[in-house]
This record gives C-alpha cells, structure tokens and sequence, in this order.
C-alpha cells in the first residue's frame, strides 16, 4: 500500500475546508489528499483474500469524496469524524450489493482541477504521493523510543492497556470497549488510565 502524506491538522482543515466553501477545487484536492489516510485505515477492516486492497480503497475514496463535498463546518465536528461514517457507509454499500466494482471507474474519475485549470484525478494523487523516508526514518525511531518509555516509565496495568489501544507488539489496536470486556473492567476506567499513560509519555517525549 502506498504511503500517503499527513493529515491536516485543525487549523488546516479548517483553512482549506473555508476555502473549498468559497469556491477553491484546489483546496478540495488537498482535503482528499490529506485524508488518503483515513481511508486506508477504515479499508483494513474490510481487507479479505478475494477483495482487492486498491479496489476497497477506491471505493472507500469516493466516500471520502461524498464527505468533503456534503461536510457542514456549522455542525461543530472534525472532518474525520463525519467522513469515517461515510466511508464506512460505501463500504458497507459495495460489500452488500455483492458487485465487484472496477476500481479504474473511480480511480479516473474527475475530483477537481489544479491551478493551471488541468483536470485532476484520484491517480493523479495518489501517484503523486511518495514516501519521505528521513520521515520514515523519524517514525521509526520514534517507535523504539516510545517501546522503551512503555517499558519504563508505566505501570503493569497502563502498559498492557497501552500496548493493546495501539498494537505495539504488533498485534490489531483494540477499542476501549474491548479492553473493558478483556480486563473485567469498566471502559470509563480504561480511557482513564490511557489517558494517565499517555500524559507520561508525551511529557518524557517533550523532554
């Protein structure tokens, strides 16, 4: 799976979510660039052997799409938040209706324009995408320092709830919920404690 950049952050969002309002296709590419991402993140749970990963992202990008383009700045909620239901709903849309769709329909298909008034497409993006590899190489670096500080600096209980929210030891992130059900604890407890863990963290990372 290709690498896709950041995503923006609040300021961001709400600088070129504002611009997009005002007309700007320019801006509109940037939001569906820069949420590449999310997609990709929401397709792993569809992932199965007889779908292909760059079909359910395709599909998933469209959702994407719908959001950006129906997404209402007044309702007082990130973009991620909105978009992940709607991604979530052409997935789930695709999966029910049992058609195998071609990836090359939504891959091609127009999204915006870039300055000079050329068409672009979502190849045109996600081609144009390659992977920063000194950023890479910083999250790489980023990761064995924070493996280390779970080691070090967390208790019995905030390590393994740490460990599981995340995947650390390479396993599937697990939801708070599942923590709870897993530890015979309540989930208002487990976000407590991750949220008492990652405080640790942050403040030993800004150090």
């Amino acid at each position: 799976m290709k690498s896709f950049p950041k995503p923006l952050s609040t300021t961001e969002e709400k600088s070129y979510l504002l611009q997009y309002k005002n007309g700007s296709q320019e801006a509109r590419s940037i939001l569906i660039e820069r949420n590449l991402r999310l997609v990709a993140h929401i397709v792993k749970k569809y992932s199965a052997p007889d779908k292909e990963i760059d079909d359910l992202i395709s599909i998933g990008t469209i959702g994407l799409i719908k959001a950006i383009d129906t997404f209402d700045t007044d309702k007082g909620i990130r973009l991620a938040t909105y978009a992940s239901r709607c991604i979530d709903n052409e997935l789930l849309m695709m999966l029910r209706s049992g058609k195998k769709q071609s990836k090359e329909v939504y891959l091609y298909e127009p999204i915006g324009a870039d300055k000079e008034g050329n068409e672009i497409n979502l190849l045109d993006i996600i081609e144009s995408v390659d992977e920063d590899i000194v950023d890479t190489l910083e999250t790489r670096e980023n990761i064995v320092k924070l493996k280390k500080f779970v080691q070090k600096l967390l208790t019995d209980r905030e390590k393994e709830i740490i460990i599981l929210r995340y995947g650390l030891e390479g396993g599937e992130e697990v939801t708070q919920r599942e923590i709870a059900v897993r530890l015979g604890i309540s989930r208002s407890y487990v976000s407590r404690i991750e949220k008492k863990a990652l405080k640790k963290l942050r403040e030993r990372f800004d150090k």
